[in-house]
């Protein structure tokens, strides 16, 4: 059942920003603009924190280093490593929204506070799952990606820019959750935020399971996969990333493509790393699936997934994880009519990173 909460200035949410909290600035911004492609958008700081904005296509990524122990970032990074702190949504009623998650159960984290200048006109925030949060922000109508209050734009950021790597926006985020926790994060989605339910999943592969839960907001602009490991089968990945993350947090974030193929051929040659798909898994993939644009050739070279629902066909991959406790990782998505999640490859994405994670085990 979807639980709607009484305002109605939630139906307009979308991403904003998604802020990463990071040890080392320098190294994260250099990562993103050298491998992703990502374009420096602006920078901002206080005694406490210095960040950096960045953009490619519709998204803004916000990454924020602590300068003092006084910040957040500090205690977040001590505890998870490098990850994702905020999931900022954009609105045209910060007050209406804020009031309505609150009265929908969520931790109000920070009032609703007006602007002047350039920037957000009015922003808030509140709790999302374990340390990551929400902020609110509302900016004047028609406004493209903007960048966080108090913000410097860099010089040159307002010029339309276009890269080789193609990534569009965040087609969704995936959460990992603690077992036991999915049926009521997904609830507290519904009732706050007004977010619906739309895809369920319980995924075995051999001795490990996982169960799975998609929300969504009302545009369908905004995208959570809630994950949790079933705690009657084996320990696996998500039992894993919950250990080294030390806590519920974003597993990865997916990236949209207009074109997948040329997407992943560009960041490889960038230098980075994407998960293997088995040999056999193209084997029957012309039996199993029409292919409308792409040449088989071409994902077995790039190691594509291909799947389909009633609205198209999608291709998705995963990048192998850089961080150093294995955690956060990111994918690559792009969606020909298809509004689905590739039931089929959850499972095979699943069992690449079992094998990353199992080889890099044996190779310790």
């Amino acid at each position: 059942m979807t639980v709607l909460p009484a305002a109605a200035a939630v139906n307009d949410l979308a991403i904003d920003y998604v802020e990463m909290y990071v040890g080392d600035l320098e190294a994260a911004a250099f990562a993103w603009v050298d491998k992703y492609a990502f374009t420096v958008a602006g920078t901002g700081g206080s005694a406490e924190h210095r960040s950096i904005a960045l953009r490619q296509g519709r998204m803004t990524l916000v990454l924020t280093a602590p300068t003092s122990q006084q910040h957040p970032a500090a205690t977040y990074v001590s505890t998870h490593g490098d990850g994702v702190a905020d999931i900022a949504l954009r609105t045209a009623d910060v007050s209406g929204v804020f009031g309505a998650a609150v009265a929908g159960g969520a931790r109000p984290v920070r009032q609703p506070t007006r602007h002047v200048g350039e920037g957000p006109a009015v922003t808030a925030a509140v709790s999302g799952f374990g340390d990551v949060v929400h902020t609110l922000v509302e900016r004047a109508p028609g406004e493209g990606p903007g960048l966080p209050a108090g913000f410097v734009p860099a010089l040159g950021s307002r010029e339309a820019r276009t890269s080789d790597v193609g990534l569009l926006d965040i087609d969704h985020v995936a959460v990992c959750l603690n077992a036991g926790d999915l049926d009521s994060a997904a609830l507290f989605y519904q009732e706050a935020l007004g977010f619906r339910e739309i895809f369920q999943e319980h995924i075995v592969v051999g001795a490990q399971a996982m169960d799975s839960t998609v929300v969504q907001s009302p545009t369908g602009a905004v995208t959570l996969t809630l994950i949790q490991p079933d705690a009657q089968a084996q320990p696996g990945q998500i039992d894993e990333f919950l250990k080294s993350h030390h806590g519920p947090g974003v597993q990865h974030l997916a990236f949209s493509s207009k074109d997948a193929v040329r997407s992943v051929r560009t960041l490889d040659s960038r230098g980075v790393g994407f998960l293997k798909t088995p040999a056999t898994y193209y084997n029957l993939l012309d039996e199993r699936i029409g292919l409308r644009t792409h040449e088989l050739d071409d994902l077995r070279a790039t190691n594509l997934l291909v799947d389909e629902d009633h609205g198209g066909q999608l291709f998705q991959i995963f990048t192998a994880s850089a961080h150093p406790r294995g955690t956060i990782f990111y994918e690559v998505i792009e969606r020909q009519g298809a509004r689905t999640f590739g039931s089929s490859n959850i499972k095979a994405l699943y069992e690449a990173v079992e094998l990353e994670r199992t080889g890099q085990h044996a190779a310790r």
